[in-house]
């Protein structure tokens, strides 16, 4: 009958012990490579003329972008193609659903509006397509593909101002108002685009 006390107190450490072995702590490594993603970001957009926005339209991609500036840039213009891609099948079907025969300027506003957003569009694609085939920075065809990228960005940003120019003779009124705000916040995502383009061809040619 000894062993009893024995047996009774092994059963004892296997009841209370066991919790111990299963217990689980954090991923130490995987917050912190989170956090210095979303820092790295919120640095970078600190440069551009719209910092809030960037942060807040990028530090969803946190996980794909890590600290790569490269991968920063081409997910800003991603963003951007997008945000163009609904406003020009905003005004597509706004031109399509309302009659402006009545009213020529706001008819010919809409018209210029949709085509220039169709070339930003793609200008804003071939942007993108460049970006995915950049050769190595530091060399004369990165140099060359970088170049490319600020020019077709540019000229989008250019394309999506010159679609708000259109309605300054055109009267007041809701769709006037409506296009003007919605083209000028797509303005803001290629400004911020560009200017992360900016920033990473400005590193890797130096």
């Amino acid at each position: 009958m000894k062993p009893l006390p024995s047996l009774l107190f092994l059963t004892f450490l296997s009841f209370y012990l066991r919790p111990i072995a299963t217990v689980s702590f954090p991923d130490n490594d995987a917050s912190t490579t989170a956090t210095n993603a979303t820092d790295f970001i919120r640095t970078s957009c600190s440069t551009t003329l719209y910092p809030d926005l960037c942060y807040t339209s990028l530090s969803g991609y946190a996980n794909a972008i890590q600290q790569d500036p490269a991968r920063l840039a081409r997910t800003a213009i991603g963003v951007s193609l997008s945000k163009a891609r609904h406003m020009a099948a905003y005004v597509s079907n706004l031109s399509r659903q309302a009659d402006y025969g009545a009213d020529p300027r706001a008819s010919a506003a809409l018209h210029d509006c949709f085509s220039n957003m169709g070339d930003a569009l793609d200008e804003i694609r071939g942007s993108l397509k460049q970006m995915r085939q950049l050769v190595a920075p530091g060399s004369e065809s990165f140099r060359f593909q970088m170049g490319n990228v600020q020019t077709w960005m540019s000229a989008a940003l250019t394309d999506e101002d010159t679609c708000t120019d259109g309605f300054e003779d055109v009267a007041e009124g809701p769709m006037k108002t409506d296009v003007c705000e919605r083209a000028g916040k797509v303005k803001k995502f290629t400004s911020n685009a560009l200017a992360l383009v900016n920033s990473y061809a400005e590193k890797g040619t130096n």
